[in-house]
């Protein structure tokens, strides 16, 4: 796992730009760096920049790598997991390999097949390569946006690099604030791809390409999460049976390391599931397990994962996230995120990864299955939706109110919370209620929060549910989720969270053989009328202890609600107050005096409005402010 940068363009390459670019993702790969530059030829000149941290070849992986001419140069953020298949194809062509490095695979590969060699690769990534001959750059994404890559093109020029904070230390780099992205970060938690929070500044979506030449790029999609079914008629069992296999060695695939490797494990179905499949894979007693536990009962999963680590003989260890280790880790985790980012579990996910990578360099974790296999509460939670049928005035006037008079509750998915967020948006349409349940602030509760007049900030939502490529409501779901909140969401926070600590995350439910299997798998063994992931449950509930794999999610919060009227009180009532406000000209400053107090007195329950409000606040001071 590494990090990239880079830039093309009519103008020379600086180079100590090029390696302040570089130097800026240290902490993505802290074991080596490399540099490849392309003097200006025909009106064209190229610089690469790379930091690598060492998984496979230890000993000759560097890169920039090339092909045997040096003609194609290659910066590669990631992992292939079919590599050895593809080179042995490769050698059986002629082709000649200088190192063991799963990287050197792709630029044989596209020696015979060009841009479109990515659609061979199994495995998560993000690279750059450069064509000499052509005086063409390739950029391109995995399959899900597994790996992050920013771009930007201003004057005939093109950066890019695995964060921002490498672009920003070009002079091109644009830094104003994009209002439209603002929008959208304040309803969604996030920023949805292809924008940044920078004005000018993108990012490549997931199963692209982006090609540029003599000042001019396009976009190409190489790939998309496809439905349809099964060749042949097959039973319930057989689809439980399948998945199992492509399941474990989907897991296999993900063990190929040269340096020690374990499991991220929270107790819940879907790293259970991993660990169960690493321990079948792996001799006794390597399967090395972490897990974070917190002090506040509801949050707490630790004991879970306990007695799975303990079923499978797992040398297990783990670690407590208290109100003080959040204090702590703000400033770090904001440094990491280079935009604002409103998933409070980001914070337990940094420290889970900094806890582990004091053992190992590479984790598995379950992320992906939840939005593949329709396992949040917003899946069944939509089919009670649909069914809902009050009338306009009585949901506004009636219900609405009457919800938000039910005492209030920090606990962890406690009942007032669940009521009050299926009522927020039940009447709405399945593009607009799922992001509206996930995320802070409704659209219509932007026009009282800002000083302008917000821009759409559901747009990517919209998008992404009427391209989904099927019929099937449930079908289209799991499109709008792999898409935004898988995409934008929860690979951001595994991604961020674990470079931040030089630790490489490998997700089996996102390896593409198995996710195309799914596809095919029929949507009734995804939601059993209001049974989340089914199809994971029945293939896995004999290998799992009692109970786990029936287990109610949980998820990987923390206690947002009671720590900002405790220890977080006085942190957020400064970055919130109104000097602060004025100076900025953002947000109106009695709407977000409103919001804060009414939480502060357990007059209602503002915990993801205000997060997302104080997690902005904080990226702008330490990102705009200086």
């Amino acid at each position: 796992m590494c990090g990239i940068c880079g830039i093309v363009g009519r103008e020379p390459v600086d180079r100590e730009v090029l390696a302040r670019m570089t130097r800026n993702l240290r902490h993505r790969g802290p074991d080596d760096e490399g540099f490849y530059v392309a003097e200006r030829k025909e009106g064209v000149a190229a610089g690469l920049g790379f930091r690598r941290l060492s998984i496979i070849d230890i000993e000759s992986g560097n890169q920039p790598i090339s092909n045997e001419d040096g003609s194609v140069q290659l910066v590669f953020n990631g992992e292939i997991y079919n590599f050895r298949e593809l080179r042995r194809d490769l050698e059986t062509r002629g082709h000649r390999f200088a190192t063991n490095a799963d990287t050197e695979v792709l630029v044989h590969l596209y020696e015979d097949l060009g841009p479109r060699c990515v659609e061979r690769l199994n495995g998560m990534f993000a690279f750059a390569l450069w064509d000499e001959p052509e005086r063409r750059l390739v950029l391109a994404r995995d399959r899900f946006g597994k790996k992050p890559l920013y771009y930007a093109e201003v004057d005939g020029s093109l950066l890019f690099g695995s964060e921002l904070k490498a672009l920003r230390e070009h002079p091109l780099c644009p830094r104003a604030l994009d209002f439209e992205s603002l929008c959208k970060y304040l309803a969604l938690e996030y920023v949805p791809t292809p924008h940044s929070i920078l004005e000018g500044v993108k990012k490549l979506p997931g199963g692209h390409l982006l090609l540029w030449r003599d000042g001019e790029s396009s976009i190409e999609q190489y790939w998309d999460l496809s439905f349809g079914s099964s060749n042949g008629v097959q039973s319930d069992g057989d689809y439980v049976e399948e998945f199992r296999v492509r399941f474990r060695e989907a897991v296999r695939r993900r063990l190929i390391s040269d340096v020690p490797l374990g499991a991220f494990l929270s107790g819940g179905i879907d790293s259970s599931s991993v660990v169960a499949m690493m321990a079948a894979e792996l001799p006794a007693g390597l399967v090395k397990t972490f897990s974070i536990g917190f002090g506040e009962r509801s949050f707490d999963e630790s004991g879970h994962a306990r007695r799975v680590a303990a079923h499978f003989g797992t040398d297990h260890r783990e670690d407590v996230f208290t109100a003080r280790d959040l204090l702590d880790l703000l400033p770090a985790v904001v440094d990491v995120l280079d935009e604002p980012f409103a998933d409070a579990s980001v914070l337990p996910t940094y420290l889970l990864s900094r806890f582990t990578r004091e053992s190992v360099t590479v984790a598995l974790g379950g992320d992906g299955s939840d939005e593949l296999l329709a396992g949040y509460p917003t899946f069944p939670a939509d089919r009670v939706a649909r069914l809902y049928r009050m009338p306009g005035p009585v949901h506004r006037r009636v219900l609405v109110p009457l919800a938000g008079k039910l005492p209030t509750s920090t606990a962890n998915f406690s009942l007032d919370f669940k009521v009050k967020r299926f009522l927020r948006a039940a009447a709405s349409s399945a593009d607009e209620r799922h992001p509206t349940w996930l995320g802070s602030f409704a659209p219509e509760e932007l026009d009282a929060l800002l000083t302008s007049a917000p821009s759409d900030p559901l747009e990517e939502q919209r998008r992404a549910f009427a391209s989904a490529p099927t019929r099937n409501e449930l079908e289209r779901l799991v499109y709008l989720y792999a898409k935004t909140y898988l995409q934008d969401d929860i690979l951001v926070k595994v991604d961020r969270a674990s470079m931040a600590c030089s630790l490489e995350v490998r997700a089996p439910f996102l390896d593409v053989d198995l996710v195309e299997f799914l596809g095919r798998v029929p949507p009734r063994l995804k939601l059993r009328r209001f049974e989340t992931k089914h199809l994971l449950k029945e293939a896995m509930k004999d290998v799992l202890p009692p109970g786990i794999a029936t287990r109610s999610k949980k998820g990987f919060g923390i206690p947002v609600a009671q720590w900002l009227r405790g220890e977080l009180r006085e942190a957020v009532t400064d970055e919130l107050s109104p000097d602060r406000l004025r100076s900025q000209g953002i947000f109106e400053k009695a709407e977000v005096q409103r919001v804060l107090s009414e939480h502060l007195t357990g007059r209602r329950d503002h915990r993801k409005q205000l997060w997302t409000l104080f997690m902005f606040q904080l990226w702008h001071r330490r990102w705009l402010a200086t």
